[in-house]
């Protein structure tokens, strides 16, 4: 699973570079976003702007995500793509999770958004 981060001034930016989140690679990810947010502090942000599809496993493996960095910490979805951010809403997940337009904006206003 190919995830990279970016150290930004109020959150740290983990950038999806695939375009699929699904069965396929669901155990990947959460086991990636593990060794990535493990020993950092405040809030991720999670950018979905190259992914064009998500399945209910993978949705469960970003919801296992959050939970993995909560309560101490707040996991939060940037830039969704058209198809992504349908799954959220069909499923209601994004009443759940705050969804950023775009993740280097949302990087910057973090604090202030707050």
């Amino acid at each position: 699973m190919n995830l990279m981060t970016e150290a930004g001034p109020d959150a740290l930016v983990v950038r999806v570079h695939e375009e699929r989140i699904d069965a396929a690679v669901a155990i990947q990810f959460k086991d990636r976003m593990r060794e990535l947010t493990a020993g950092r502090e405040g809030p991720v942000i999670l950018d979905l702007s190259r992914v064009s599809f998500v399945d209910s496993s993978g949705l469960g493996a970003i919801v296992a995500a959050m939970k993995l960095l909560a309560p101490l910490r707040r996991l939060d979805l940037a830039a969704l793509t058209p198809n992504v951010a349908r799954v959220f809403r069909l499923t209601r997940m994004d009443e759940v999770f705050r969804i950023l337009p775009d993740a280097p904006e949302a990087a910057g206003r973090f604090r202030a958004a707050e």
